[in-house]
């Protein structure tokens, strides 16, 4: 591939490359390149999906014709699956964001750089899209049902399944449905730009430019402004986002027919689908794929959600969702991985589980840790009286305490964490998972857990997290 892009950059430049060096990928497997001559540079990029290529270089042509601020298209050499973009530099809005965060609640210059951003997302959806050929359009040419549902099963298999969340299937998926039956009833003509968040927009010379958008479609103008607002690690404070709303309602409602208050009626719901198929991404990029930016991302969304739920925003109904919603806002994991304050210290994350559920994912990222397997102990299961009982209650653990064996496999087990523990503290490590899983995750993987728990926050100054996954599920933890 870099044969093929120096070869296109050269002809295009006239003059041979200095330099080609690769640029960090993100959430897609396209490969970016600065590639730098004497005279000339340039953004190299290969991507092998030739769909996508045609979507972009024919949505890039279009914005140039409507005078957008988008990257001029240099050349392109579509047999091999190479252009040549313009080179916007390295600042984009979300790093701008970031460095200035700590200088000012929210200063003036970052707040009219996000009404600019707005401003000219009214003419990507409404200008542009007029006469845009949407026949590109990949991998659907209107965020449809199918569309929709697609998002909605990327977060249910690729976040809730992953966490280990509850869920009924069938009546997740008729919430689902009637989700999909609510946001479908505005008007979705407009041009979509499907992943407009501070990231994908660069700031160079002051000025705004916009990258990114190959995954266009037709669409509500809710989705791209809920994506822009409830972008996650933007982090925006709910004052601001209503601040900006209000100021793309203004401009919206002035240059066009639309009205505020049913532009309003269907907004929460596309913040709502929206976050879901972030938190999709976020699964199947940071817990499955172990991405570190992507796992830090889980927190803010998580955050807005909450949001959501408190102040009653949601559409009404979706019951099942909103349950499993509410499940993730109440896991002690994710704040204790990714809280400010906690730093500075250990974390030690330690789970019960079933093993007829699998073992737990380790959403820090860092992998490793230790899987006890508690199916060599005696099960208290297997005794009526104990069934319905747990590893926290006094008779389960007292048969557990009469058995030498548990005895003997929890000081192995506790020496080995405590050892770990010690060396993790020294090394300044962050994060420690520990699982004990069992037959059913109801009583001796649970009993185990309260022990070392017990011992570590006896024994350390470490930030200790408990979860009964099996017991969650069931609704046994009081």
């Amino acid at each position: 591939m870099n044969t093929q892009l120096l070869e296109l950059f050269e002809q295009w430049a006239e003059e041979k490359a200095d330099s080609i060096t690769p640029l960090p990928q993100s959430g897609s497997y396209r490969k970016y390149f600065r590639i730098i001559s004497n005279k000339k540079n340039a953004i190299g990029v290969y991507n092998s999906d030739k769909k996508e290529n045609d979507a972009f270089i024919s949505f890039t042509k279009h914005f140039l014709n409507k005078n957008l601020l988008v990257p001029q298209l240099y050349a392109d050499d579509m047999n091999n699956d190479v252009y040549l973009l313009e080179d916007l530099g390295n600042e984009t809005l979300f790093s701008f964001i970031s460095e200035e965060k700590n200088k000012e609640d929210f200063p003036d210059k970052r707040m009219n750089y996000y009404k600019s951003v707005l401003s000219e997302l009214i003419k990507f959806q409404t200008d542009a899209s007029r006469d845009l050929d949407y026949s590109v359009c990949y991998p659907r040419n209107s965020f449809d049902r199918q569309s929709m549902m697609w998002d909605l099963n990327y977060f249910k298999y690729y976040f809730l399944k992953l966490t280990q969340t509850p869920f009924d299937e069938q009546k997740l998926e008729d919430d689902f449905n009637v989700l999909i039956e609510f946001l479908l009833t505005t008007n979705t003509e407009y041009f979509m730009y499907r992943d407009f968040q501070s990231r994908n927009v660069m700031i160079k010379n002051d000025k705004l430019y916009f990258i990114d958008y190959q995954g266009g479609r037709k669409g509500a103008l809710q989705y791209d402004v809920a994506s822009l607002l409830y972008d996650a690690k933007a982090d925006l404070p709910q004052v601001v986002r209503d601040e900006l709303l209000a100021h793309y309602l203004s401009v919206l409602c002035n240059e066009t027919n639309i009205e505020k208050d049913e532009f309003m009626k269907y907004y929460y719901g596309y913040v709502l689908i929206r976050i879901l198929q972030a938190m999709g991404a976020y699964g199947f990029r940071g817990l499955y794929e172990k991405k570190a930016h992507f796992l830090k991302s889980i927190p803010y969304a998580i955050n807005n959600i909450s949001h959501l739920l408190e102040n009653e925003l949601l559409p009404k109904g979706l019951k099942e969702l909103k349950l499993s919603l509410a499940h993730l806002t109440r896991n002690k994991s994710f704040k204790a991985l990714y809280s400010n304050d906690d730093l500075d210290k250990l974390i030690v994350s330690i789970n019960s589980f079933s093993y007829k559920s699998g073992i737990p994912v380790d959403l820090s990222g860092n992998g490793g840790g230790f899987v006890f397997d508690c199916r060599i102990l005696l099960n208290p299961g297997r005794n009526e009286e104990f069934k319905n009982l747990t590893g926290k209650d006094k008779k389960v653990i007292k048969f557990l305490e009469d058995q030498n064996d548990v005895k003997e496999f929890l000081t192995n087990t506790i020496s080995i964490v405590e050892s770990a523990v010690k060396n993790y503290t020294k090394r300044n490590f962050n994060h420690l998972m520990i699982n004990f899983g069992c037959t059913g995750g109801q009583h001796r993987s649970v009993y185990c857990v309260e022990r070392l728990a017990e011992f570590l926050n006896r024994s350390f100054d470490i930030t200790v997290v408990v979860k009964h996954i099996e017991m969650e599920k069931k609704g046994m933890l009081k």
